[in-house]
C-alpha cells in the first residue's frame, strides 16, 4: 500500500551489498525494487560459497531474507539487467530517483596465457562455473554445466578462492576413489576432518588409491598469498615477519590436511596442446622485484596435467552500455560508487571491490547507501520524521514538502509500481516473498544425506 510520497532506487543485485543497502534505504522510509538475476537473491552465498559452509551460508542467507521481505521492497526476481531489462531503460525511463549496481562480480579474470581461451571445458575450467556446479550437481532439478574431476589437476591462483578449489579437487577425488573401494564416506566428513586423517584412519594412501593429488601454483611467494589481513602500510618489520608466519602456517595446515601440492613463484607461460586438448603448461619461475613478481629468463619447465583450473579472480560481467575502465565498472569515487557518465547510478560490493568477501561487500553497500541518502538525496531522518507527522496529522503541508525535498508524488510512484508488477507477473511472481522461497530454494545435500547437524566449517 502506497501511502506517501517518497524516493524509489532500484537496486540490481540482491544478495550481501544489495540486501545491506535496501536496508539503509527502508530504514530511511525509501521505496527500493531489487532486480535480481536468479530466483532468489543468495548470489555468492548460494553459488561462490563451497557447500560445506552449511551455517554461514544459512546464517547469510537469513539476513537476506529479513532485508528483502519488507513492505518497501519490491522485489522482482530472474531478471537480468543487460537482457530481460536495459541499463539506460531502467536508469531513464522507469522514473527511479537512483539506481544502486550490486551486480556483483561473477566473470573470471582473464587467465595470462595467450590462446587458453580457446580450450575451454577442454582441459580447461574456469573458477566461478566450477565451484557453482560444485553446490549444486547433487540437485536433481541441477540443469547447468557439467565438469569432470582429474587427478594430478593445476590450479592457478593464490587467494582463498583458490584454497577452495583446491580442497573441491581433493575432496571429490577422494570420496570417488573410496567408494571403488567400498568406503562411503560424505563430503562433509573429507572437509571436516581432513583427507589426510580419513585416509588414516582406513588405512590408506593417496598412493594406495591410485591418486597423485592436485598441485596449486602461485606466481608470488608464499607470504604474499592474500590468505590473511595484510600489515598495514607503515607496519615494523616484526609486524610483517608475524603476517608471513601466519600465512605459512595457513598453508602448511591445508597442505597437511588436504595432500596437495604447492608451488610458488611459477609463472604460467605457454599452452601444451594435443588432440585439439589442453594438456599441460609451460611455467617460468620468478623472483620478486619491487614487491612485482618478475620472470626469470631461462627457467622454462613443461608440467603435463589432464586439467588446469584459472582461479586468479573474479571481475563484474560486462553489461551493455555500462562503462568500464580495464575489467572493472569505470567508477569516479570508490568511497560513494559513482559511476562516470551516470549521475544518478551507483555501484557497490563485489561490483567495486572485487574482492568477494562478505564483510567488505556489506560494508561497502552501506557506506554507499548511506552516502546516497545523506549527500544525494540530502534526505535526513529529521526528514523522514516531519513528512510522517505531516502524513498522520493530514496536513496540507505534505505535497509542498515532497517537492522541497524532490520526492515522487503518490500518482509517479503508483505508475512506476505499474512497470513493477508487470515485470513481477512475466517471471510469474506474485509478490509472496515467503512462497517463492519455498517453491526455488534448492536441495541441500545435508538433507539428501539426513545429516541433522553439521559442524561448522573452517
Amino acid at each position: 500500500m502506497i501511502t506517501h510520497p517518497g524516493h524509489f532506487v532500484a537496486i540490481v543485485g540482491g544478495a550481501v551489498a544489495g540486501a545491506e543497502a535496501a536496508a539503509r534505504l527502508t530504514a530511511r522510509g525509501i521505496y527500493v525494487a531489487v532486480f535480481e538475476q536468479n530466483p532468489l537473491p543468495y548470489g555468492k552465498i548460494e553459488d561462490g560459497l563451497p557447500k560445506w559452509h552449511v551455517k554461514l551460508r544459512d546464517k547469510e542467507e537469513q539476513k537476506i531474507d529479513d532485508k528483502i521481505d519488507h513492505p518497501l521492497v519490491f522485489y522482482i526476481p530472474s531478471t537480468k539487467l543487460g537482457e530481460d531489462i536495459g541499463f539506460e531503460d531502467l536508469v531513464n525511463n522507469w522514473g527511479f530517483n537512483a539506481v544502486l549496481l550490486a551486480t556483483g562480480a561473477w566473470r573470471d579474470r582473464p587467465l595470462p596465457v595467450d590462446g587458453i581461451e580457446k580450450y575451454l571445458n577442454m582441459g580447461f575450467y574456469l573458477q566461478n562455473p566450477f565451484v557453482a556446479w560444485f553446490n549444486h550437481y547433487h540437485e536433481a532439478e541441477y540443469e547447468g554445466p557439467q565438469f569432470e574431476i582429474h587427478d594430478n589437476a593445476a590450479v592457478i591462483g593464490g587467494g582463498l578462492a583458490s584454497l577452495d578449489v583446491v580442497k573441491i579437487l581433493m575432496i571429490e577425488s577422494v570420496q570417488s576413489a573410496l567408494q571403488e573401494k567400498g568406503h562411503t564416506v560424505d563430503m562433509f566428513r573429507l572437509e571436516r576432518e581432513g583427507v589426510a586423517k580419513v585416509l588414516g584412519e582406513l588405512g590408506l594412501t593417496l598412493k594406495e588409491l591410485g591418486l597423485k593429488g592436485c598441485s596449486l601454483y602461485y606466481r608470488r611467494r608464499l607470504i604474499d598469498m592474500p590468505i590473511s589481513p595484510a600489515p598495514p602500510v607503515d607496519a615494523s618489520p616484526e609486524r610483517i615477519e608475524k603476517v608471513h608466519q601466519v600465512r605459512r602456517k595457513i598453508m602448511n595446515n591445508f597442505q597437511t590436511k588436504f595432500l596437495f601440492d604447492f608451488k610458488d613463484q611459477h609463472m604460467p607461460v605457454k599452452l601444451v596442446v594435443e588432440n585439439d586438448r589442453l594438456v599441460g603448461l609451460v611455467f617460468r619461475k620468478t623472483e620478486i622485484v619491487s614487491g612485482k613478481a618478475k620472470p626469470i629468463p631461462g627457467s622454462e619447465f613443461e608440467v603435463r596435467t589432464p586439467l588446469v583450473i584459472s582461479s586468479v579472480g573474479s571481475i563484474p560481467e560486462r553489461i551493455p552500455s555500462i562503462p568500464v575502465e580495464g575489467e572493472v565498472f569505470k567508477i569516479r569515487d570508490e568511497e560513494t560508487g559513482s559511476l562516470e557518465g551516470f549521475p544518478t547510478v551507483f555501484a557497490l560490493g563485489n561490483a567495486v571491490t572485487g574482492r568477494g568477501n562478505i564483510k567488505e561487500s556489506s560494508n561497502h553497500g552501506k557506506k554507499v547507501a548511506q552516502w546516497v541518502i545523506d549527500n544525494h538525496f540530502k534526505w535526513s531522518e529529521t526528514d523522514y520524521q516531519r513528512l510522517m507527522e505531516l502524513i498522520s496529522s493530514n496536513s496540507e503541508e505534505v505535497e509542498s514538502f515532497a517537492k522541497e525535498k524532490r520526492l515522487l508524488s503518490v500518482d509517479q510512484i503508483k505508475r512506476l509500481l505499474t512497470k513493477i508488477r508487470g515485470a513481477q507477473q512475466k517471471v510469474g511472481y506474485d509478490g509472496n516473498y515467503e512462497k517463492w522461497r519455498e517453491k526455488h530454494l534448492c536441495t541441500r545435500l545435508e538433507k539428501l544425506l539426513s545429516l541433522t547437524d553439521v559442524p561448522d566449517a573452517e
